[in-house]
């Protein structure tokens, strides 16, 4: 049984990139539905520790945030995208204070006006502007209020989308998209959402693996769905290993922020010794790569189950003001960061490739977007410099909502009937373990044969 839904717009994801872009073509006078897979705030986004990057002290250069980003991207970043992206940091921060974000402050030289800055590894100035070390939730909790209390934005929680609707098959017209099907979970109808311009905001892909700092949602369908509709992919290879995941049974992918590094964290192996400066001069503010490679190369040539990340001697309170939510998870975990060190080992982290764009956020599909982590815009590279994620969310979220805003009374209502999901093919599983247990074995595969470091023979496997 399907039913239909008509709208101006509709966004298929509920992270930053999804809910930023929402509000600002909402605030427009767009009518806009957002699809979001789970809860509004189970995605990707809320779980990032870090901060934002953007040039916001007098000390530091869009020069320098550049060269960071392509040395960090190991020479295959997109450098249109890396200019366009970094020179408007500024102005996304700005945006999201006025939204009323709660940034971090402290007065004095590190800030940017009274606002706190840190630094994170591959950055070579303080840029990083953050809300202590849970700015994901503290971005994303507000964004999600205006959502939710906006008169033009239509929410729909726990519906997956399945596939695009196009137009194809229809030799007489561009190639285009014309909206998607999405299932409801409550209702287990589906829903055929047929829209005068689609967004792609789906998250990444790194569920795939087996150990994984994201949430059971980034499995990579917003991808396949544009794949399918015949968008080109770009960098799927390149997959960023976040380098320090708590290591406790429970913990299940807790991570424990790049800035704890940034802010003197010191990674040690089970004797005490640290080994850092034997791969990289910057040590551990070296990218995330190298970092995770070598940890990696160091379990692997102990034969340790993890390695250690000790912040221990900096003072207690400073410890407890910069990361209280780390703090207090270690502690649940038995484990007192103003004590000694974490545990800690690497895991999947960051999709850097996906659908390729360009920077109006336009996939190949006419009236099909993309935004976040979902896509390959050219920021990234082989490998992304910590927090450009969530600015590369703002930055294009403000992209797509210029280019669409403009478009929008340009793209002609689809009048063309268009068929309902054809369910007639659907089966229930037997059993459901059947379907754990294929999810499980992929994982590990990946794991095992497709992780950080890789050879020519476990990819061949």
């Amino acid at each position: 049984m399907s039913e239909n839904l008509n709208t101006d717009v509709a966004i298929i994801g509920g992270g930053l990139a999804g809910l930023s872009l929402a509000i600002r073509l909402a605030n427009r006078g767009i009518e806009v539905v957002i699809v979001s897979k789970k809860a509004l705030t189970e995605g990707s986004s809320l779980y990032a520790q870090g901060g934002i990057a953007a040039v916001l002290s007098d000390s530091d250069t869009y020069k320098s945030h550049i060269e960071d980003t392509l040395v960090a991207g190991d020479g295959i970043c997109r450098k249109e995208t890396v200019e366009f992206v970094v020179k408007h940091g500024p102005s996304s921060i700005a945006w999201l204070i006025d939204q009323g974000v709660k940034f971090t402050r402290e007065t004095g030289d590190l800030g940017y006006g009274n606002y706190h800055l840190t630094r994170e590894g591959g950055h070579s100035h303080r840029r990083i502007i953050h809300a202590a070390d849970a700015t994901g939730h503290a971005v994303e909790i507000t964004l999600e209020s205006q959502v939710r209390d906006h008169p033009n934005i239509r929410l729909l929680e726990s519906h997956i989308a399945i596939d695009l609707i196009t137009s194809q098959s229809r030799p007489d017209s561009t190639p285009s998209c014309m909206g998607f099907y999405a299932y409801d979970n409550n209702s287990r109808k589906a829903l055929t959402i047929v829209a005068k311009k689609t967004i792609m905001a789906t998250g990444g892909a790194s569920k795939v693996y087996l150990y994984t700092s994201n949430p059971d949602t980034s499995t990579g369908d917003g991808m396949a769905m544009a794949w399918r509709a015949g968008c080109r992919m770009g960098n799927m290879e390149f997959n960023q290993f976040h380098p320090t995941c708590l290591f406790h049974p429970q913990a299940k992918s807790f991570l424990i922020s790049e800035a704890v590094r940034g802010e003197g964290g010191i990674l040690k192996l089970p004797d005490g010794s640290e080994f850092m400066s034997k791969y990289d001069s910057r040590k551990e503010l070296a990218p995330r790569d190298i970092v995770a490679r070598a940890i990696d190369n160091e379990m692997k040539r102990g034969g340790y189950e993890h390695v250690y990340l000790d912040i221990s001697h900096q003072p207690g309170d400073f410890i407890k003001a910069h990361f209280p939510t780390i703090y207090t998870r270690c502690l649940e975990y038995g484990y007192d960061m103003t004590g000694g060190p974490v545990p800690v080992v690497p895991a999947a982290h960051y999709s850097c490739g996906g659908i390729v764009t360009d920077l109006n956020a336009q996939t190949d599909l006419h009236n099909l977007y993309a935004v976040g982590e979902c896509t390959y815009s050219g920021l990234h590279g082989a490998n992304r410099l910590a927090s450009n994620s969530l600015l590369e969310c703002l930055v294009f979220s403000d992209a797509a909502s210029r280019h669409i805003a403009s478009t929008l009374d340009k793209t002609p209502i689809t009048e063309t009937a268009i068929a309902p999901w054809d369910e007639s093919r659907v089966t229930d599983a037997d059993e459901v373990i059947v379907i754990a247990h294929n999810w499980d074995e992929l994982r590990r595969a990946m794991w095992d044969y497709v992780g950080i470091v890789r050879t020519t023979k476990r990819l061949q496997r």
